[in-house]
């Protein structure tokens, strides 16, 4: 059985979003959380840095959407790859 790409792509980018948005929203509630993670994470998005507040989160979130997305469908390309064609 295949897997739709078009639903992995969406999928992958929602759910990544959704959890960069609630680590986000919590460090800003609870300044310690996540810290470290979202740290690592101003490496890789460009303009995001955590102390700056909800600007900074928006990117966040939008690098998050397009990196859950190549994610998802590097996920469902792989796995397709390998399943037996019908």
């Amino acid at each position: 059985m295949r897997l739709s790409l078009r639903s992995l792509i969406i999928a992958g980018a929602l759910f990544n979003a959704i959890c960069f948005l609630f680590i986000a929203i919590l460090n800003l509630l609870l300044p310690p959380f996540g810290g470290k993670y979202l740290e690592l994470l101003t490496t890789f998005y460009v303009g995001y840095h955590p102390e700056t507040g909800p600007i900074s989160i928006i990117i966040g979130v939008f690098y998050a959407l397009v990196a859950g997305a190549l994610e998802g469908a590097l996920f469902g390309w792989l796995y397709n790859s390998f399943v037996e064609k019908s």
